[in-house]
């Protein structure tokens, strides 16, 4: 069993997967630039900015990350020496919108029509070919929304190229008719076991997750489906650790989205929502330890607290409400923190949220109109 593993990235995610570490017994190293992040509370941060790789490789047992746009020449020199999970290859993938929507095509996944953009009259080409409304993507780089452009009509393009051309490689999708987006996460261990979560609903707010619900309502016919679809992407990479798939729900069915090789946002919930949390399964698959169940133990809602730090009071005195704040300091669409609700009485969740959304400071898609049906 590994006793010290090695996280590159220091955010909320890498301080979360070592609070979950320190009850087995595990130490965490980090590897970021900003010394004092959120992790580093947690264990001894090696500058990405002097910068520090090598003594940070030799810091640990084995590694892991919590970001996907983890630079692939430091992952490809640690591995000169040290074993990472997980795999290059998904790592690999996954910062390419095109790999990847092409890896989903090859195992029979569902996605929506895309073709490769590299100039503006490709772009025209691909417009005419896929049919407006298009969503114009960057290959690499983007999250929580960035890097990417909604072409409704013919004349944005010129536009749309303007804002995102310079990237060069870009991908142009179909736009997909969703009736709702859902999430489900999963965990691989280094025997091949595999665990995986309940489906969530999640609902965003300009780019960025408000709040997710556990179970995802009306999920039952889905479950399966998208368990299959990430059952196969954890075992032709040959995955360890935790892997997020993310899907549109249509009406002819489950549509990848994307994947991310890491612990994600939309399973913060399993901290108090479910045996054991994606944290502790990743640093279990991590560092070579059996799985732990993933069973619900209750109906959650799990909401981001964003921009601003909320009334700290307030929200404790809501009965069932978990606060986890990452010692960040206040910006505008920053992640400061989340919250899970998870009353006793599910049937108290719809009122809960809406509490919560009198106390949060910043707007998100949770209002005091919100209705939860588990």
């Amino acid at each position: 069993m590994s006793k010290t593993i090695g996280i590159f990235g220091g955010g909320q995610l890498g301080r979360m997967m070592a609070q979950a570490a320190l009850p087995l017994n595990i130490q965490c190293t980090f590897y970021e630039a900003n010394r004092s992040c959120p992790a580093a509370a947690l264990g001894k941060v090696f500058s990405s900015a002097d910068p520090e790789l090598i003594p940070f490789t030799q810091s640990a047992d084995v590694f892991s990350l919590e970001f996907e746009n983890t630079p692939l020449a430091d992952v490809e020199l640690l591995m000169e020496h040290k074993t990472i999970y997980p795999p290059a290859e998904a790592l690999a993938i996954a910062q390419n919108r095109l790999l990847e929507k092409n890896l989903f095509r090859v195992l029979d996944i569902p996605v929506a029509p895309f073709l490769p953009v590299d100039s503006v009259d490709n772009l025209r080409v691909a417009v005419d070919n896929l049919g407006l409304p298009v969503v114009l993507k960057t290959a690499t780089g983007g999250y929580d929304g960035k890097g990417q452009f909604i072409i409704r009509h013919a004349e944005q393009i010129e536009e749309a190229w303007a804002q995102l051309g310079p990237a060069k490689s870009l991908i142009a999708e179909s736009f997909v008719n969703f009736s709702r987006e859902v999430s489900i996460i999963a965990v691989r261990g280094q025997d091949g076991d595999i665990k995986i979560w309940p489906l969530a609903e999640n609902h965003h707010h300009e780019g960025i997750l408000s709040h997710s619900i556990v179970p995802a309502p009306q999920s039952d016919d889905l479950q399966p489906v998208a368990e299959e679809y990430i059952a196969r992407l954890l075992t032709h990479l040959d995955y360890v650790g935790v892997l997020t798939l993310e899907l549109f729900v249509t009406a002819d069915g489950l549509y990848a989205n994307e994947m991310a090789p890491r612990v994600h946002n939309s399973g913060h919930w399993s901290i108090e929502g479910a045996v054991c949390s994606q944290f502790e399964n990743h640093i279990r698959a991590v560092a070579g330890l059996p799985l732990g169940s993933t069973d619900l133990i209750q109906p959650t809602v799990m909401v981001n607290v964003i921009g601003q730090h909320p009334d700290v009071a307030a929200v404790l005195a809501l009965d069932g409400a978990h606060l986890h704040l990452y010692d960040k300091s206040e910006r505008e669409g920053r992640k400061l923190g989340h919250i899970t609700l998870m009353p006793k009485n599910p049937a108290m969740l719809t009122t809960l949220c809406q509490q919560l959304a009198e106390i949060l400071p910043e707007p998100l898609a949770l209002t005091k109109e919100t209705q939860i049906h588990i």
